[in-house]
């Protein structure tokens, strides 16, 4: 069984040292023109294998583009990553896009939007009560 607190630790650290990577060492124009947050990682039991989830302020094209991108330049990210944390191997990472924050957001005017029509119709009743 993986130690959960070991893993928990790794995660923080990577998430730390990638986000700098991202902002000071890639020389990608459309990485450092649009505001990217890592928002998850998920890293493996045997500390192998990365996913690192990204959210970005940029339309979903442009979003989709800025993953490929961050997965073209991943080797020189790990390497990166390799002359900054001492660790005995540096998991393989792969990027990818979290649309949690889009399905949250589209919930929640969802929900708005019933919100807004439920009390036209309290209005209307009121209105043809009186």
């Amino acid at each position: 069984m993986p130690n959960n607190y070991r893993l928990a630790k790794v995660s923080s650290l990577l998430k730390k040292e990638i986000t700098l990577i991202l902002q000071n060492d890639l020389e990608n124009d459309l990485i450092k023109d649009h505001f990217i947050n890592i928002s998850k990682i998920d890293l493996s039991g045997d500390l192998q294998h990365c996913k690192i989830y990204i959210t970005s302020t940029a339309q979903d094209k442009v979003r989709k583009e800025i993953v490929a991108n961050l997965n073209t330049a991943r080797s020189s990210i790990r390497h990166s990553l390799g002359k900054r944390i001492e660790m005995r191997r540096v998991p393989e990472i792969i990027f990818k896009d979290d649309v949690v924050l889009d399905k949250g957001l589209s919930v929640l005017k969802l929900l708005d939007e019933l919100k807004n029509k439920n009390q036209e119709n309290n209005n209307e009743d009121k209105d043809a009560n009186s």
